[in-house]
């Protein structure tokens, strides 16, 4: 086919004037060009080196090949450098590059790995096996279908580069078209290979095959949608990366089905927007995902940029950029970035409850030095999720306090345990055993039910509770208390439930680069631009442990990290406090936290520890009673007194420095 018959025909129709697009992201995208425009030259060099910022796994060395290049080449023994390499996201940086520069060398570097990619890598060798798993492919239609959009014009793509790209893509669609499973139902898998199915299917010339491609992927996307996603918004596998990877599937399909007039399902948009807006109470005040489950430190504003975008949504925009990104431009056009200048931000509620997939997220404000809390008490997910039951997340002042500690590596072992299991993570473990049981990188034979999830929040307080069922049949269970007294300190109360003896091991994974000391119980962080102090509390006895782990903000790379581990024994049930103040790195944030008696009101006695506590926390001028009750109190009738304050409830916060005194605020009732 004729190159310019192809592009006249072509309904991928994502920036609407290429050289608009150019001339936008040369003026205002000039940074954020300048790893694309590299990868670009490096690819016409033969060197391959997967550092963008969605390279979903990245690679610590480049590959550099002096001859032909060997497509299924693996170094080492992880397979995901081949799957990413045989996924081209490199190609879209040579046809941005080329947009950009008007260098006929990325597009003669396209068209020559291209057609040598179609002649080598065929699709029914057994050799070639990696390179045609349906994710592979998937990523292939999308990848390749933008990528040869920005070559439209140039004297490097020939008719054979052009009948090569359509008899390779009319495969493509065939092998996607054949599968459907339960397996592609209800994994990202599907929705990956199913989204580059609609995009092959708008960039083929049309016919009834590319007419029933689209349909078809359309029917299946939405089912996959509808299964896959929780009510909340946030994707099953229980991973931000992969969340915000289907998040951008959708907004795809979202875009150009307006663009091409095709009737999307009932519900459809409205989905795509909860998933933008779970995005959105996830983020974190730098702009990044969580290191949670599989996922990366990936800056995920382009995606909240491009969703505001799509929905005019002004509490998405005040996250987003103050502009389109790049990738936005180069999916909805120069012309839309006026239309976004004047989008009006409005600034998003501060706390979230995700209560279908067990997170909740709260937060002081939505400046960069606001305090940021993150707890998860929910499904493990498929094999992207991690044993984080219980995990919180903490940050303040621009840094990370505490932090999950990512994902390293894919390949099983003990790199893979050491970051999946749940000493991995701010959680609590009982006797030292695991409450998951993995089996391989992907699978457990022992899971964790979440039980007992509540949430209260206000301006003052925000509150998350949750449990577990990981180990009832060894007769305990675990519950964990979070509350957040805004804008800087932050309250854990854990209960071990037990008829026998037991122990409580507690773990904090502490921000990489910074000091952590430990005195009696008190814990001393002091990072680059924020300081914390951690006292823990309990009627038992507390034994505390330094030492030094790894954290990964980035597959195949990690770092050392410093971690806190407290254990506690018991006959039964046990209690175990932990208060953290933060503060400024030069700032001293010490803590005056009292043990209090609480008393019933009606029968005049002193509750028994392991039925109510009471703490009174000063911090400066201000000060707090904090009342929390490990089972029923009342009978028949009562209130408790805990330091001069009178209240009813299960957990209840009285602000001193207001003059609270009497039923204060309830944040569990």
């Amino acid at each position: 086919m004729h190159p310019d018959t192809f592009f006249r025909q072509s309904r991928l129709t994502f920036f609407d004037d290429r050289d608009a697009a150019a001339a936008y992201a040369r003026e205002y995208c000039a940074e954020e060009a300048r790893p694309v425009l590299e990868t670009a030259r490096n690819v016409c060099r033969r060197i391959f080196h997967f550092t963008l910022r969605w390279d979903l796994e990245q690679t610590p060395e480049p590959v550099c090949f002096d001859g032909p290049i060997d497509w299924l080449l693996q170094p080492g023994n992880d397979p995901e450098f081949v799957y990413a390499f045989n996924r081209m996201r490199f190609w879209i940086c040579l046809g941005q590059a080329y947009a950009m520069t008007g260098d006929e060398i990325y597009a003669r570097t396209f068209a020559g790995q291209l057609e040598d990619w179609v002649d080598t890598v065929t699709p029914d060798s057994p050799e070639h096996a990696k390179a045609w798993r349906s994710i592979e492919i998937g990523f292939r239609m999308d990848y390749w279908c933008r990528a040869i959009s920005y070559f439209e014009g140039s004297p490097s793509i020939t008719g054979q580069t052009i009948d090569k790209f359509l008899a390779s893509m009319k495969v493509h669609t065939e092998k996607i078209m054949d599968l459907w499973d339960p397996y592609q139902l209800m994994s990202n898998w599907g929705i990956i290979a199913n989204h580059g199915l609609f995009l092959a299917g708008l960039t083929l010339p049309e016919s009834e095959w590319t007419k029933k491609c689209t349909a078809e992927a359309l029917r299946r996307l939405d089912e996959e949608r509808r299964i896959q996603f929780y009510p909340d918004g946030v994707h099953w596998e229980q991973s931000p990366m992969y969340h915000n990877e289907m998040l951008r599937c959708f907004l795809d399909v979202l875009v150009l089905s307006r663009r091409n007039g095709i009737a999307l399902p009932e519900g459809f948009e409205d989905g795509v927007h909860k998933m933008a807006l779970a995005a959105m109470a996830l983020i974190k005040p730098d702009g990044t995902e969580p290191l949670m489950g599989d996922s990366d430190s990936i800056d995920c504003r382009d995606l909240i940029t491009l969703a505001a975008a799509v929905f005019s949504d002004g509490a998405l925009r005040s996250v987003g950029y103050p502009r389109l990104d790049l990738e936005s431009v180069w999916t909805l056009g120069a012309k839309e970035a006026d239309r976004y200048l004047s989008l009006q931000p409005a600034l998003p509620k501060t706390d979230y409850c995700l209560a279908e997939s067990g997170n909740f997220t709260f937060r002081s404000g939505w400046t960069k030095s606001d305090t940021w809390v993150r707890f998860h008490c929910g499904t493990l997910g498929a094999g992207h999720g991690h044993a984080d039951q219980l995990h919180f997340d903490l940050s303040a002042f621009g840094e990370d306090i505490l932090t999950d500690l990512g994902r390293y590596t894919y390949v099983y072992g003990p790199d893979r345990r050491e970051f999946k299991d749940g000493a991995g993570h701010n959680t609590v473990l009982a006797d030292g055993k695991d409450f998951y049981t993995t089996t391989d990188s992907w699978e457990c034979s022992k899971v964790s039910r979440a039980v007992n999830q509540k949430y209260y929040a206000d301006s003052r307080f925000g509150y998350a509770e949750g449990g577990h069922l990981g180990y009832y049949r060894d007769g305990i269970y675990v519950n964990r208390k979070l509350i957040f007294l805004k804008p800087d300190i932050l309250l854990l109360a854990d209960e071990l439930y037990a008829g026998e003896p037991h122990r409580c091991q507690q773990y904090f994974h502490w921000n990489s680069g910074a000091e952590v000391s430990h005195s009696g119980n008190t814990v001393c962080f002091r990072g680059a631009l924020a300081c914390a102090q951690m006292q823990v509390l309990s009627s038992a006895p507390v034994s505390i442990r330094q030492g030094i782990g790894r954290l990964s903000r980035h597959y195949n790379s990690c770092e050392s990290a410093p971690f806190t581990e407290t254990e506690t024994a018991s006959d039964g049930f046990l209690s175990v406090f932990t208060v953290i103040s933060t503060d400024r790195r030069d700032a001293e944030c010490p803590v005056q936290i009292t043990k209090l008696p609480v008393f019933s009101n009606f029968k005049e006695i002193r509750f028994q520890d392991d039925q109510i506590e009471g703490l009174r926390i000063r911090k400066g001028d201000r000060s707090w009673v904090v009342v929390v009750a490990h089972e029923e109190y009342v009978s028949p009738t009562d209130t408790f007194r805990c330091g001069g304050c009178t209240g009813f409830g299960q957990v209840v916060v009285f602000d001193e420095t207001a003059g609270e005194k009497l039923i204060g605020t309830r944040l569990s009732p």
